[in-house]
């Protein structure tokens, strides 16, 4: 299994909704490591590796379970995995 990393950054309705909250939660559920946190421009920066097909899943399981959230734009890059990162975890932010 090839273990990939990726950075998203979403802008929209997406601080003070639940969004971090559930970001973690899609995550934990589809096996991956990384992180999310609050930008101070009212964007979320999240940070994820593992499967690529979970990491495929993620953003689809994100817009489902966060009702009050709405991802208006979102840019996302590959990086190089991170080697001993054994979480998921909320940041608060910059």
């Amino acid at each position: 299994m090839s273990i990939q990393r990726r950075r998203w950054r979403f802008t929209g309705r997406v601080q003070g909704v639940g969004f971090r909250y559930f970001a973690t939660c899609a995550a934990r559920r589809l096996g991956l490591t990384g992180w999310v946190a609050n930008n101070w421009d009212g964007s979320v920066t999240l940070e994820a590796q593992g499967d690529p097909g979970q990491l495929e899943r993620l953003v689809p399981m994100i817009e489902q379970t966060c009702r009050w959230g709405r991802i208006e734009g979102m840019t996302v890059r590959n990086l190089p995995p991170e080697e001993h990162e054994y979480g998921f975890e909320e940041r608060s932010g910059d």
